[in-house]
Parts: C-alpha cells; sequence; structure tokens
C-alpha cells in the first residue's frame, strides 16, 4: 500500500474539512436537539462530491473510490459523527445500485443519490434483529407481476429523509429466500413509522419503515430473486463496515484533538496538566489508538479499490476502531474532570457517538464471529 495521498484525495481532505468546519457547527445543536438530518446541505456535498464519492462518472459520481470515501467520512466525523453515518448509509445504498441494480434502476436511482436529490436507504434490520438474516420475518409474496410486501423495519438509518428504500423482504425459505427490492416512498402500503431517539449521533435520522399489503412490481427487484442475502452481505461487510469505521475514525481524531487543547490549556499546581504523567499516558493511549485506527480503516479501504477481497479487513477496521473511539472518548472525559460531563464541552457527545457506533453497521460481537473464523482458518485440517 502507498501511504501518500494523491494530490486529489488531499485537495479533497482540504475541501470537505472547511465544508465541515464552515457549515456544520452551527446546526449541531439543532441536530442534537431534534434528531433531524440538514437535508439542505445534500446539494453542497454533491457540489463537492461527497454524496457521490463511490458512484462511477456516468451515472454522476466523481468515482473516486473508497480510499476518497474514507477521507470524507473522517473529515465529516472530525466535526459531527452523524454526517458520516447518514453519509456512509446512503454510500450503501449507492453501493447496492451499482454492483446490483440494471441500467434503468441505475439511471432511475443511483443518479439522483450522486446528485445529492436523495438521501440513500438500505432496510434490513427486523425487530427480529438485523444479526439474524434468515430469521427475518418481513416477506414479499410474488402475486403474479407484483410482490406483496409485509413486514416492517427498526433502527433503518435515513428512513424518513430518503425518497426510496432498499429493502430486504423474504419470498421463499432458507439462505436462498430472500430478495432486495426498490421502493418507493409514496407506494401505496408503505410508510415511515416511528422515529427513534438515540442518545447519540444525533442528527442522523433513525426511524422505522411499516409495509401492509404494499404492492410492488416485478422491476423494483433488485438483482435476482433469491439473491438478497448475497446483497445485505455484500454491502454491510465491504461498505457498511468501512463507513462506520471512518466515522469512528473521525470521532476519534476529535477526541485526540479537544484532549490535547484541553491538557495544553488547563492549569493546575501552576502548570499545564499535560505536564502530569498521568494525563500524557492517557494522551499516549489515545494517540496510540488512532494511528492504529487509521492504518487499519485506510487498509481496508484501499483493499476494496484494488478490487481485493477486504472482509476480514474491514470487520477488524469497524470492531477495533469503533471499540477505540468509545474508550478514547472515556479517556478524553476523564482528562477534562468534571467539564467532561458539561454539555459546553465536546467530550461528552463524542462518547454518546462512539458508544453509538459499536451495535451500528453490523454488532461487534458479529464482527469477532468474522475474524475467529479468519484467525482459525489457517489450523483447519
Amino acid at each position: 500500500m502507498d501511504f501518500r495521498f494523491s494530490q486529489r484525495e488531499d485537495m479533497l481532505r482540504k475541501a470537505v474539512r472547511e465544508f465541515a468546519e464552515n457549515e456544520l457547527p452551527s446546526r449541531m445543536e439543532a441536530m442534537e436537539e431534534t434528531g433531524e438530518f440538514p437535508i439542505d446541505l445534500m446539494k453542497p456535498m454533491a457540489q463537492l462530491g461527497i454524496t457521490g464519492v463511490i458512484t462511477p462518472t456516468q451515472y454522476d459520481g466523481v468515482g473516486l473510490g473508497y480510499v476518497a470515501r474514507t477521507i470524507v467520512l473522517e473529515e465529516l466525523g472530525r466535526v459531527c459523527a452523524a454526517m458520516p453515518m447518514a453519509m456512509q448509509v446512503h454510500h450503501m445504498a449507492c453501493a447496492n445500485l451499482n454492483d446490483f441494480g440494471n441500467e434503468a434502476q441505475k439511471k432511475k436511482y443511483l443518479s439522483r443519490l450522486a446528485r445529492g436529490e436523495t438521501m440513500g436507504c438500505v432496510a434490513v434490520t427486523d425487530p427480529t434483529g438485523g444479526s439474524d438474516l434468515i430469521g427475518m420475518k418481513t416477506s414479499a409474496e410474488p402475486k403474479g407481476d407484483k410482490y406483496i410486501l409485509n413486514g416492517r423495519k427498526c433502527f433503518i438509518t435515513n428512513s424518513h429523509t430518503s425518497d426510496f428504500w432498499i429493502v430486504i423482504a423474504r419470498t421463499a425459505e432458507g439462505a436462498k429466500g430472500l430478495s432486495a427490492f426498490i421502493v418507493d416512498k409514496g407506494t401505496p402500503g408503505a410508510k415511515v413509522g416511528r422515529k427513534e431517539h438515540k442518545f447519540g449521533l444525533r442528527g442522523a435520522n433513525t426511524g422505522e419503515l411499516v409495509f401492509d399489503n404494499c404492492e410492488i412490481s416485478k422491476e423494483t427487484l433488485l438483482g435476482q430473486e433469491g439473491g438478497g442475502l448475497a446483497v445485505a452481505i455484500k454491502t454491510i461487510s465491504e461498505t457498511g463496515r468501512t463507513g462506520m469505521a471512518a466515522a469512528a475514525l473521525g470521532i476519534l481524531t476529535a477526541v485526540y484533538e479537544e484532549a490535547g487543547k484541553f491538557a495544553s490549556e488547563r492549569v493546575l499546581y501552576g502548570k499545564p496538566i499535560s505536564t502530569l504523567e498521568a494525563i500524557q499516558f492517557y494522551m499516549a493511549e489515545i494517540y496510540s489508538q488512532l494511528e492504529i485506527c487509521r492504518l487499519l480503516c485506510y487498509r481496508a479501504s484501499w483493499l476494496k479499490d484494488q478490487g481485493m477481497r477486504c472482509d476480514n479487513e474491514a470487520a477488524l477496521a469497524k470492531y477495533y476502531t469503533c471499540e477505540a473511539a468509545a474508550n478514547a472518548a472515556k479517556k478524553a472525559v476523564e482528562i477534562h474532570g468534571s467539564y467532561g460531563i458539561m454539555k459546553e464541552y465536546a467530550v461528552q457527545r463524542l462518547l454518546r457517538d462512539a458508544m453509538v457506533t459499536i451495535p451500528a453497521g453490523g454488532t461487534a460481537e458479529i464482527a469477532k464471529v468474522v475474524l475467529g473464523r479468519a484467525a482459525l482458518a489457517p489450523f483447519k485440517k
């Protein structure tokens, strides 16, 4: 792997950092209070290439790939982690359509996502549990040239801010009984349900989708009937996990900056607390985790860009970085002392945001299942 970023990637980082620092701070209080995503920023983000960063140019994207995507999500997360949470799911929908959509679907839906006209939404999780894909209850019963969609999806990012949803539903029994569909928001029998109230990542809209005898045509099928498990797993393992890792990396970067700044400015015993060995040890741990996680995140994205298998590396990046962000944020709160639990200081929000990244995009336990299999594979007889 070449550790040097290209000139275009460096320019992208600078542009996204300026956008995040100029546009997001003034929005964050409202995002914290309401949990709503600032949808009016979609167009400016599209102009920067954020919304279409992994989308091919023939569908109005910029086609820069996954390393560039990690740059984008890290820089957004450094200022406001709800933004990369929403954007990484948006990118999951882009990847779904690009990998499995037919030409008509790509022209109709993928271009709209790249242009920032709406947000991408991928609905996998049932109330029965997101990790148990085979056990999902949401069904799409074939009926002539249509499907009848029934069920409920929960914890769906961008549920209320997207004009269409990519929905995984059961069409038959067994592992080959899942299929993926594109469902327009205004389809009779399809509606949004409750909005969830998370204690972190507040500006990333999360909610339910409800389907009650919803008729959808066979043209809405994404990929092949029975191919829904492959759609879900490929997108979660390669795009979802790398996206959540990048969002957590942004949090970890912010934690490091906030902790270092406070330690250098806070004076006790007549000198900055950064001179205290205990604080230096905390900062050494935060700094070490940041450098390790940066390598993990960019390696997984680089492998994806090279067309190489990256499911184990993505699982490792996601698991390790999200846990590291939460642990580092806790240390940053401790460095701040009583100030760390006050809303005027960012570290309390960073801790809340980091905690939400751990189950999002696949739980830590599922990542450890993936990594356990990888660890034991060389020893199988």
